[in-house]
């Protein structure tokens, strides 16, 4: 494990504190690295995939002996905090597992799920081999899964490698979308799985997205292969602890929907409040004057029998010099 350091400058602690949890989840980090023994398919692979994922990749060219992912994981959690990657990409090529890529998902900087997918040499074509414009570095690309295999309500390799693909290329959010930034599409498949037959394969590929005047205002889109083209075997698997993967998933409590009170939707689909007044002092209300009602000079209140009294006697008779 990596010691706690200390923050001796301005800059050393941005960069600590950019490792901390965020209350918005920055794009994730892919760290691509080969073992010991590495075949060429595997190596071109790895070099396609993050030409892919740049800017947000690390790629060591090393050899990294004495890893193996499902074995002890502790190499990989700990280049996972030394680069702060949350993804990495793990090669490497043997007799029992061949041509074979593991990708791996940490959380806190712990191995959380992971999937082995062997590729197939014969049908691999690596991205120089097609002979096209490639798209810019950075785009966000298009995905697209078909098959039911990743539909499976159940936890299996085939939704575990969706939920792998997907944080694997989805890169930043984006609040908004241009059209001219859509400049390719990475569209994996799956064949139904079927019952004494081997699991069927999944097909990788990647196609750029090629826009044609059409006469009207919509443009005309064609899609044109790229590259990769990789087609995977299912291997190993590792599901995550639902304890852990309930942690991961929570959301801060910052970031929720707040209701506002005291406000409801009727049946006709009408906005309605309820409004809470305090008690309300009536004392200096203003209300009708009345003659009979008007205190006197000095008196703070007017009693109901002086009341009655001044009705009933007749008024004073005016003198002459009044007149």
């Amino acid at each position: 494990m990596l010691k706690t350091v200390k923050p001796k400058t301005a800059r050393s602690k941005r960069i600590l504190e950019k490792k901390q949890p965020q209350l918005v989840e920055n794009p994730k980090t892919t760290l691509f690295l080969r073992g010991q023994n590495a075949s060429q398919v595997v190596q071109l692979a790895l070099a396609d995939l993050n030409a892919l994922k740049r800017p947000l990749s690390i790629r060591f060219t090393k050899k990294n002996d004495g890893i193996h992912p499902f074995e002890d994981p502790s190499s990989l959690e700990f280049f996972s905090e030394k680069n702060d990657a949350a993804l990495l990409v793990f090669g490497y090529h043997s007799k029992k597992r061949p041509h074979c890529l593991t990708f791996i998902r940490c959380f806190s900087h712990k191995v959380l799920d992971m999937l082995e997918l062997y590729i197939d040499p014969e049908s691999f074509r690596t991205l120089n081999q097609f002979k096209n414009e490639k798209c810019a570095v950075g785009a966000k690309p298009l995905l697209s899964f078909s098959g039911t295999p990743f539909e499976s309500p159940t936890t299996n390799a085939y939704s575990v490698a969706k939920s792998l693909f997907v944080d694997l290329f989805r890169g930043h959010d984006a609040p908004s979308i241009d059209i001219e930034g859509l400049q390719y599409m990475i569209h994996i498949s799956a064949e139904e799985e079927v019952e004494g037959q081997p699991a069927p394969k999944i097909r990788m590929r990647v196609y750029k997205l090629v826009t044609k005047r059409s006469g009207e205002k919509t443009p005309l889109v064609e899609l044109e292969e790229m590259g990769p083209r990789i087609d995977f075997h299912v291997g190993r698997h590792k599901q995550a602890d639902e304890s852990i993967m309930k942690e991961a998933l929570k959301r801060p409590r910052a970031l929720e929907a707040r209701t506002k009170k005291n406000i409801e939707t009727d049946i006709v689909g009408d906005k309605v409040g309820r409004i809470h007044v305090g008690k309300q002092d009536l004392t200096h209300l203003q209300t009708r004057k009345m003659k009979g009602l008007k205190r006197d000079r000095g008196e703070s209140t007017v009693d109901a029998t002086d009341l009655k009294e001044r009705s009933a006697s007749p008024p004073p008779k005016k003198s002459r010099a009044e007149t």
